[in-house]
């Protein structure tokens, strides 16, 4: 277990246990608790503009990434520094390559199968998939999960966190709906969808799990759009300083987003009405079947 995720146990309103012996307890300072670390100026200048030239162009790898940081934005770093910083906001280049790593691995996970080669994916519910994106804050950043719902484009649930630990996935997935649950969920292999209290959740609804294999670049396209959508339409425009205020925003984005974007992919209706099954505002027909989009019927993966 990570500080951080000792850290984030110790709980200050325990009537029964005092913060230093949580904090003695879990084997970390008392004084871990109170500290909050103070972002670098400069690293934050330079993530918020890495965080706009790869939601322009998520193709950008460190190199490019570095050249574009120099031209656009007169920041003049190396390679290295702007790797780091990239793995630090979890970014990687989407292109297909032999050992992709959007997010680390945990070798004593299980890993699941890819179960939609040569998928056509048909109907609401069909697939869900889920991804992390880098937040970028004033006073630092943060880090957004989301589960949607290929089809619909519905964004099922979604969640904020400081840090890359597993539990905000975890959260995201208890937010889901029980009721309406999807055959497959999709995800990659880093170690929050891996972790085994987030696929136990799965496994007890009975929903079939697929893992990105490597080298499938185009696997998370719909949510790779969903966060360029996010930025551009919300997170750029409003310069949250914190999390709080990041929530707080983004709980008013996503319900725009789910109840009153039209998407030109879906006919010109918002995802809640495709989601939902709901009937078309002009009354000329009814969604009881797999809506029409832009040029096909079904969404091959």
């Amino acid at each position: 277990m990570s500080h951080e995720k000792k850290v984030s146990l110790v709980d200050p309103s325990h009537t029964d246990i005092s913060i230093s012996r949580q904090a003695e307890l879990m084997g970390v300072s008392r004084a871990s608790f109170y500290y909050k670390p103070i972002p670098d100026p400069e690293e934050v200048l330079i993530t918020r503009a890495i965080d706009e030239v790869y939601t322009r162009r998520p193709f950008y790898g460190s190199r490019r990434m570095k050249d574009a940081l120099a031209d656009d934005h007169t920041i003049h770093i190396g390679r290295h520094r702007t790797r780091r910083l990239m793995r630090l906001m979890g970014l990687e280049a989407i292109y297909p390559k032999k050992r992709p790593k959007t997010s680390e691995s945990e070798p004593s996970h299980k890993k699941y199968p890819y179960l939609l080669r040569n998928l056509s994916i048909t109907h609401p519910n069909h697939v869900w998939g889920t991804d992390i994106t880098y937040l970028r804050l004033e006073d630092g950043w943060a880090y957004l999960v989301a589960i949607m719902d290929w089809y619909s484009r519905y964004v099922v649930a979604w969640r904020v966190s400081p840090t890359l630990e597993s539990d905000f996935c975890i959260a995201a997935l208890n937010a889901t709906p029980q009721e309406n649950i999807p055959e497959i969920f999709n995800s990659d292999q880093g170690t929050q969808f891996t972790d085994n209290d987030f696929t136990k959740i799965l496994l007890a609804r009975e929903i079939k799990i697929s893992m990105d294999g490597r080298g499938r670049c185009m696997d998370n396209i719909f949510t790779e759009r969903l966060w360029r959508t996010v930025k551009y339409e919300n997170v750029f425009l409003k310069s949250y300083r914190n999390i709080a205020e990041a929530e707080n925003g983004l709980a008013e984005y996503f319900l725009f987003y789910n109840t009153e974007r039209r998407h030109q992919s879906l006919d010109r209706r918002t995802p809640a009405d495709v989601h939902f099954n709901r009937q078309r505002s002009n009354q000329k027909f009814i969604i009881s079947t797999p809506p029409i989009l832009s040029n096909v019927s079904t969404i091959t993966v």
